[in-house]
């Protein structure tokens, strides 16, 4: 028989749309068994951890991590790091995760089927990990790395473990391309649909990938029962995605609000990465990044929050994710904090719990806390509604808990 573990006079933020409460969740092997409003009614044999009034929360969810983009320049990464140098900074920057509070991530290109193996074999402290393998990319978008004056085959760009793409152009060749990444174990296909701020040869606004390639790359998702999400800032490469029955777009800092209304009408949903503007422009420079880029993203810190606005205006589902590089994921649990500006701290944490937890397809396992859910629990210091700062601060996390296991446990 499991042990009970009691979680004792909490304020409990379920996620499910209810208040947070003063109460009591009971753990059974890797499951919640009972959510109380008030004091537990049952301990017996239990283990009993009082909290002393902290929040207790579904275990966090970021929904677009890039595990192995180690350092922030991530094309001059691929010229000086070596593979294994990657793989286990990779590895420590997923434990630092975990720290924060976060239990399920989505990889959103880099990250490999062995990464998650690793973590399933209880080898690495980790969260729960979906791979996307490599991001396809079309000749000269996002996922091309290679310098305008650079000629030859671009087969695959970046020789090393780090943040990788592949260049397919053409339905058939998108099509065995996409098939390439779920026969190498991908839980998702990731394709880029319009410019970026770090690709060296295309512009913001560019639309990348036809209806016909993004057709090829859903249907090939979806017959491997999967689906597809897309790098997407503006307008007509969204809709383009949304047509083409992409599952979640990425970023979408152009949205406006016809397009905003498309993509709820077809419950596309969002995953805005707010943080990760707003750090690169900040220390940028000193990591790099070239003036080119910055201007880039000087445009779309703003206009992500205004897309914020319309997208939940709107109705469309809003996900959470962070996007960081290197060593500026240190402020992944400040996504939380910035979406809190125009979702409300509930709101905000709904996003990176239960929302992520439907996006991902987790959601009768994952995401809120409720009897029957996995007991992915995260504790943090102070009441969260009042200071959303907290979530994802890794010096107020107490204990996190995956599927019932504590791992991190820091109450001293």
């Amino acid at each position: 028989m499991n042990e009970l573990l009691v979680l004792a006079n909490a304020m409990v933020v379920t996620a499910t749309g209810t208040p947070p409460f003063s109460g009591a969740v009971v753990v059974e092997g890797d499951r919640i068994v009972e959510v109380v409003d008030g004091p537990p009614r049952r301990s017996g044999d239990a283990t009993v951890i009082d909290l002393g009034g902290r929040s207790l929360l579904p275990g966090l969810i970021d929904a677009h991590v890039h595990a192995t983009a180690v350092d922030a320049d991530i094309q001059a990464q691929a010229l000086r790091r070596f593979e294994s140098e990657i793989a286990v900074l990779a590895g420590i920057a997923l434990t630092e995760m975990l720290e924060r509070g976060f239990t399920t991530v989505r990889d959103a290109g880099g990250a490999d089927a062995g990464f998650r193996r690793v973590i399933e074999d209880g080898a690495l402290a980790s969260p729960r990990l979906l791979v996307s393998g490599r991001a396809l990319s079309q000749t000269g978008g996002h996922g091309d790395q290679r310098a305008a004056p650079e000629e030859g085959g671009p087969a695959v760009c970046a020789p090393h473990v780090g943040l990788l793409s592949v260049v397919a152009d053409g339905p058939d060749d998108v099509r065995q391309c996409a098939r390439e990444q779920l026969r190498r174990g991908a839980d998702q296909v990731k394709v880029m649909a319009s410019g970026g701020v770090m690709s060296p040869t295309d512009f913001l606004e560019s639309v990348q990938y036809s209806p016909a390639e993004l057709t090829a790359a859903v249907e090939v998702a979806e017959s491997a029962g999967t689906y597809v999400m897309a790098h997407a800032y503006t307008p007509t490469a969204i809709s383009r995605c949304v047509a083409a029955g992409v599952r979640s777009i990425e970023h979408g800092n152009l949205l406006d609000g016809p397009t905003a209304k498309l993509m709820a009408d077809h419950g596309t949903f969002l995953v805005p990465t707010l943080v990760t503007y707003e750090k690169l422009h900040d220390e940028g420079a000193q990591h790099g990044i070239g003036a080119e880029r910055l201007d880039k993203l000087a445009r779309l810190i703003d206009a992500g929050l205004d897309s914020l606005r319309i997208a939940r205006d709107s109705g469309v589902r809003i996900a959470s994710g962070s996007d960081l590089l290197g060593s500026m994921r240190r402020f992944q649990g400040e996504e939380i904090a910035i979406k809190s500006r125009v979702l409300g701290p509930l709101g905000a944490i709904t996003a990176a719990t239960r929302t992520s937890a439907e996006l991902l397809g987790l959601d009768t396992e994952i995401g809120t806390i409720e009897a029957g859910k996995q007991a992915d629990l995260v504790v943090v210091d102070g009441d969260v509604i009042d200071s959303p700062s907290l979530v994802g601060s890794p010096e107020h996390v107490s204990l996190v808990l995956k599927a019932g296991r504590i791992l991190v446990d820091h109450r001293g």
